[in-house]
């Protein structure tokens, strides 16, 4: 067996800490206002306008959990629809963070390619590291590759429920890195997110399942259960982490931009500053916040493109130093 070279080890190491999305606690603290100190470190945001997203469906989908993802993406850029929107949610937080040159976080963005990988090129058990992997292959495959966009490509790995990647329910729920000149050929943003329907809904999919935050299985705390606003609690879940690791993959692409903490191989980004804050009251405890409910009792927080509503955590706003989101009543 190969080595890998002690740089890429390194760098495996950073990526087991950096960039993630924790498992839901009803124990996070998100009202610690006061004491925190989000610095900006030098480093770029993700300014393209548009950023081209670049989506790699790995594992087995079906077309209708992929249909709400995509108009989730699609409604980052939407202002058409209904406030509060998800494009209003995206204004009043990443798109205030700017880096030196004066840029700021864009808000504009377009899926520009997609990918499946139906046949588990990497297999069904995946390490961190191994996303580069799956990111090298789409961007290099025969025939139809993804573009390979060093300027202004962002590419998601989406894995299906069936898919088990380290860390996965144990820690994180998604994350994001860089990719590294020596297995991608270039250096681009990108995030990981995994649906957790059926392998722990409780910690990656809350509020849409009874939280699971103990030691064994079952419900483990009194946070509240809500109705998924498109039905599937895995995609909905989805939809909450994949909204977490874009805010910080744009505010903090290379982990050198903006992040509280001292040292960038475990960052506390803007969006692990506001873990399970939804709407006004929400925070420790278990609390959702104040949310919308539909006709048919689903809850939700912001609207989205084609009748879609979706549920996204509140984020870090620099101006007024607090986890904010377009629901709230302030």
């Amino acid at each position: 067996m190969g080595r890998l070279p002690l740089l890429l080890l390194l760098a495996a190491a950073a990526i087991s800490t950096a960039g993630g999305a924790p498992v839901y606690r009803a124990d996070y603290l998100v009202d610690g206002n006061q004491l925190v100190d989000m610095q900006y470190h030098m480093g770029p945001v993700v300014s393209g306008s548009p950023t081209n997203l670049y989506l790699i469906w790995y594992g087995r989908w079906e077309a209708a959990a992929q249909a709400v993802l995509r108009d989730f993406l699609a409604s980052l850029s939407a202002p058409a629809a209904p406030f509060p929107a998800v494009s209003d949610w995206w204004a009043r937080a990443p798109r205030l963070y700017a880096d030196q040159t004066g840029a700021n976080v864009t808000g504009a963005f377009a899926v520009a390619g997609e990918r499946s990988d139906a046949g588990y090129s990497h297999g069904a058990s995946l390490r961190r590291i191994d996303m580069q992997s799956v990111i090298r292959s789409a961007v290099y495959a025969y025939p139809d590759p993804l573009p390979l966009d060093p300027y202004s490509g962002v590419y998601l790995v989406l894995t299906s429920p069936d898919v088990q990647v380290e860390e996965f329910c144990r820690a994180v729920c998604g994350f994001h890195y860089f990719t590294f000149t020596s297995v991608v050929g270039v250096t681009v943003p990108y995030a990981w997110v995994g649906n957790s329907g059926t392998q722990c809904p409780g910690k990656c999919a809350y509020p849409f399942a009874a939280p699971d935050y103990g030691g064994g299985g079952g419900g483990g705390g009194g946070g509240q259960v809500l109705r998924p606003p498109n039905g599937d609690a895995g995609v909905d879940g989805m939809v909450i982490v994949l909204g977490h690791e874009l805010a910080e993959l744009a505010t903090n692409p290379l982990v050198n931009a903006w992040y509280a903490g001292d040292t960038p191989t475990a960052p506390t980004e803007i969006a692990d500053l506001c873990l399970g804050v939804y709407g006004d009251g929400g925070g420790a405890g278990g609390l959702v916040g104040n949310v919308s409910r539909a006709a048919d009792g689903a809850s939700y927080n912001v609207n989205g493109v084609n009748g879609r509503r979706f549920m996204v955590q509140w984020l870090w706003n620099p101006v007024r130093g607090a986890c904010y989101g377009p629901n709230s009543s302030s």
